[in-house]
């Protein structure tokens, strides 16, 4: 097995935090001490993902506040937020709340476009202004700039009793700094890195040509990430050192039963087919879900092109397993699998 040119720095993992919507709550806790379990497993970041009118987390802000209260040390960041759903100054003092909340441990993920099922949802979502909305960069470009202090109104100062300030309160300053943006195509990775942003790139990319983006490692989903990578770190201007975070899904055998083996294998072949070919007309690409001992997932980390120029990750959960299957993915994680790649456990 080849050796990495250089450890893991930072596991993180992600989970979607499925529910019942008979009961809700019980999945709601669920997800609360899967991110407790992180934090004692010395895991440095837990994510959340982000669903609207399903049962999945819909509010990720909410929960990563309930989180931040129940651990003391684990990063905790959203993969992603969709701001079509958000207003950015809203948003934005939702943002710094819990990070402040949280002593500083807040790391937002964000992406753009419409919706899902615009159509069906706008007259619910914007009633007075469907048609007018902005779906782009711009969107983001407002939520970091209120983020970073910029100021949100022209009035300042005090009116009666009241003291009002012209920009989002509370301001926390590192949050700038811990803003992400969720991309799969090369314009993405372009913008977030001339904006100073980090970057998030996950299983799914745009299959952008057949050579993947002018500076492609190589081809298929590899490749294509790995173009990604290098495009966000060639216009950020920490260069090289800029921070990207690889999110694939990785589910380690080592401590399973031979029941949840035969149940997370049968799960990562009903998924394979969509690996072979770009998919629908945006020809998203998928990366194959990675099953078996850690060694054996290691080594083919060791092989992928994009995970060679990174050093953290957020390993993603799958989405419809139990909660005792998550306690053993994640133990096996940071027990087997990051030590395979030279990562350490938080103390």
């Amino acid at each position: 097995m080849p050796l990495p040119s250089h450890p893991l720095r930072k596991l993180g993992f992600l989970t979607i935090g499925l529910f019942d919507g008979a009961d809700p709550r019980p999945g709601h806790e669920s997800t609360l001490e899967i991110i407790e379990l992180g934090e004692r497993l010395g895991f440095d970041s837990a994510w959340v993902r982000h669903r609207h009118l399903q049962y999945g987390i819909s509010s990720p802000v909410a929960v990563l506040a309930a989180a931040s209260q129940r651990t003391t040390r684990i990063e905790l960041g959203t993969a992603v937020v969709p701001l079509g759903w958000e207003n950015p100054l809203r948003l934005a003092e939702d943002l710094a709340t819990v990070d402040v909340l949280s002593g500083g441990r807040l790391n937002p993920g964000v992406s753009v476009g419409p919706p899902m099922h615009y159509d069906r949802v706008k007259e619910a979502l914007y009633p007075d202004s469907a048609g007018n909305e902005e779906f782009g960069y711009e969107r983001v470009r407002r939520l970091l700039g209120f983020v970073r202090g910029e100021p949100a109104t022209d009035f300042s100062g005090t009116e009666g009793f009241e003291v009002f300030s012209d920009r989002v309160e509370p301001h926390s300053p590192g949050l700038g700094r811990r803003m992400w943006y969720g991309g799969g195509s090369l314009n993405s990775a372009r913008w977030a890195g001339e904006h100073g942003m980090n970057f998030l790139t996950s299983s799914v990319v745009k299959a952008e040509g057949p050579e993947a983006g002018p500076h492609s490692g190589g081809h298929g989903f590899a490749g294509i990430q790995l173009s990604h990578v290098r495009e966000f770190r060639a216009h950020h201007p920490d260069g090289e050192a800029a921070r990207v975070s690889q999110g694939l899904v990785v589910i380690p055998t080592d401590g399973a039963t031979p029941e949840q083996r035969a149940k997370y294998e049968k799960y990562a072949a009903e998924r394979l087919p969509r690996t072979t070919t770009p998919q629908g007309p945006a020809r998203l690409l998928f990366a194959p879900d990675l099953v078996g001992t850690s060694a054996e997932i290691a080594e083919q980390l060791y092989a992928h092109a994009a995970f060679r120029e990174i050093d953290e990750v957020a390993f993603a959960l799958p989405f419809s397993f139990d909660h005792e299957d998550y306690v053993q993915i994640l133990t096996d994680i940071a027990t087997k699998l990051g030590p395979e790649l030279g990562w350490r456990p938080a103390a």
